[in-house]
């Protein structure tokens, strides 16, 4: 009997201390920093099961035949529990934390301040649009990234495309308190989200790309007999008849009553507290305090540059670049550097895009001395979002290995792909950029799971100029004309900052800003269109790209200059790529503490 009690007591002793653990861990402050950043995490990830299908993490998937909750109400709960976690954070003392630690709650400071700044401006977005939106997210999210490799998955897509029809009238209900609030994008994105949603419901349910998807990897999922296959195929078949169609039907019935009532103002400052707005999103997306008009300053002092550049390598080829933008559009249009405006044609360029990127592969390992486990694969744009999708795009795989990362190739017209212009679009997309980089954040085991995912636009898309840059600076296009790619690349992302902040802060109209592209750049005129439709309805986000770039740079001469014959560029970069993802600001303190460090452990040569 003694042994028995002694025996109980201790396991009160253990359920009482686990529950002194766990109360505060799972619904007040958390004893450890490291713990609440895993509940955040943790909190955030089962809010979105759409995210834990994208992450691919064993065991996480648990509401797998779940969507996201898109309601006004879940948004304005959203927006309640951000503040929530930031006061949480503020109670912590620093001053004791790890180095590690300190960093892990600057970044998320950092990110839960920028998102709590946001919500004086909820609802003030054009959550359908020509680039996204349920009508076209939802869609490429079943094709591209929910998995059908069991029964249980299949069942799981079926049970989400059941669920289309209230995830669409949760979003129609945003867009009726939007246009209460008078947020209506212009005329021009309903027309466009028009075109996309009746094409999609124009072909039989079971021509459907979700249908078509679903059919084709069907037989090789694990457990699914030809009995089942064929009462799954059927349940799909009139789903989509049933839920899908009448869903878009819906959205498409408010959209042609919106439409003659949208006005023809493109930018954001024609919304209530639109220029506040504006400044928010540069803040978020550039991690910066940088206005509109620097930004706007700093564009046009880059394409005058560049543009320079461009010239030097086009009057050595012995072309006239008096009118560069002429120059490059005639450039363009040699059939030298076009592919066969067919099926073979597109088939061509998706074996060279990835025979690009297998080349890069192999040349990295002079640049870096990290380097990602996941696989890269290359894919077209799927057919329904081409029309208004951007010319490539990337997605990351998952940490199971299952899925790998993929770069996305537009193929709507091949002629918009031009040989000279591949290179540089692999290098920013693949590798060493966004695919690398990516990859490399999602298998820092020793961060935060929040830090390897966790989006700042200026980082990632800077990282992916950046890639451009050093791919430039180390040969990777030796050819003229892939040089010239590359700057014309460039070239296109200056001229954003312009653009973007001509339209937003300057009061652009969408043809003033198309025909400035056209005039500076020399890209196709379809491209440009599609571009600039994405700068008014993305605000501050193609800024990003150009500042992130330029802060690596001069991150990275600034260690030059201070290290001397010590600077190593595999080490630069191994302190830029294994920390994730961060606003400007805490990556350059973590630069200046690595040159601080090499100054201090290595001895001058």
């Amino acid at each position: 009997m003694r042994v028995r009690s002694i025996l109980l007591s201790i396991a009160g002793v253990l359920v009482l201390a686990l529950g002194l653990f766990i109360v505060p861990t799972v619904w007040f402050r958390p004893w450890s920093i490291n713990h609440l950043y895993a509940r955040i995490f943790l909190e955030f990830a089962l809010r979105h099961p759409t995210l834990l299908t994208r992450i691919g993490m064993k065991g996480l998937d648990l509401k797998g035949g779940e969507l996201d909750d898109l309601s006004i109400a879940a948004t304005r709960r959203e927006a309640e529990w951000t503040e929530r976690q930031l006061r949480i954070l503020g109670e912590y003392d620093r001053s004791r934390m790890s180095p590690g630690q300190r960093t892990s709650t600057e970044v998320l400071d950092w990110f839960l301040s920028d998102q709590v700044e946001g919500n004086r401006f909820l609802f003030m977005d054009y959550p359908v649009n020509q680039f996204v939106g349920v009508q076209s997210e939802l869609p490429a999210f079943m094709i591209g990234s929910h998995p059908l490799r069991t029964r249980s998955e299949a069942e799981n897509y079926l049970r989400r495309i059941e669920r289309f029809g209230v995830a669409f009238d949760q979003i129609l209900a945003g867009l009726r308190l939007r246009e209460e609030r008078k947020v209506v994008p212009p005329r021009f994105v309903i027309t466009r989200v028009l075109a996309q949603t009746r094409a999609f419901v124009a072909v039989p349910p079971a021509q459907n790309a979700l249908y078509t998807n679903f059919a084709a990897k069907i037989d090789s999922a694990r457990g699914v007999s030809q009995a089942q296959r064929k009462e799954m195929l059927g349940r799909l078949e009139r789903d989509i008849q049933t839920v899908v169609y009448p869903a878009y039907e819906r959205l498409i019935g408010y959209l042609q009553d919106l439409e003659p009532r949208a006005g023809t103002n493109d930018g954001v400052w024609a919304l209530p507290n639109g220029d506040a707005f504006y400044a928010h999103l540069l803040r978020s997306h550039t991690t910066t305090t940088m206005s509109a008009d620097e930004i706007h300053a700093l564009g046009l002092k880059e394409v005058a540059r560049i543009q320079g550049e461009m010239r030097a390598i086009l009057v050595a080829e012995h072309r006239d670049a008096r009118d560069l933008g002429a120059a490059l559009q005639e450039l363009g249009k040699e059939p030298r550097f076009l592919y066969a405006a067919n099926d073979s044609g597109r088939t061509q360029i998706l074996a060279d895009y990835q025979a690009i990127l297998d080349e890069a592969d192999r040349r990295v390992d002079s640049l870096f001395d990290v380097h990602p486990k996941a696989r890269l694969r290359v894919k077209a744009v799927p057919a329904f979002m081409q029309a208004t999708s951007a010319a490539a795009y990337y997605e990351p795989g998952s940490l199971d290995g299952g899925r790998p990362g993929t770069f996305f190739a537009n193929l709507r017209d091949p002629h918009e792909t031009p040989r000279w212009g591949m290179r540089t679009l692999a290098y920013h997309e693949g590798i060493p950029g966004h695919h690398f980089q990516g990859s490399i954040a999602q298998e820092l085991t020793t961060l935060p799971m929040f830090r390897r995912f966790i989006p700042f636009t200026a980082y990632i898309e800077g990282w992916g100029l950046y890639a451009e840059q050093l791919a430039l600076e180390h040969g990777f296009e030796s050819d003229p004309y892939d040089r010239l790619g590359a700057l014309n690349a460039e070239l296109f992302r200056a001229a954003r900052l312009v653009v973007d902040t001509g339209i937003h802060r300057k009061r652009w109209t969408r043809e003033q800003a198309i025909e400035y592209m056209i005039r500076n750049t020399g890209v196709p005129e379809a491209k440009i269109v599609s571009e600039v439709e994405r700068y008014i309805v993305m605000p501050g986000q193609a800024c990003a790209y150009k500042v992130g770039e330029l802060e690596l740079l001069a991150l990275r001469q600034h260690a030059i200059e201070r290290l001397g014959p010590r600077f190593d560029l595999k080490r630069f970069h191994h302190v830029v790529l294994t920390n994730g993802a961060l606003p400007l600001t805490i990556l350059k303190r973590l630069v200046e503490d690595w040159i601080r460090s090499e100054e201090g452990s290595r001895p001058t040569p």
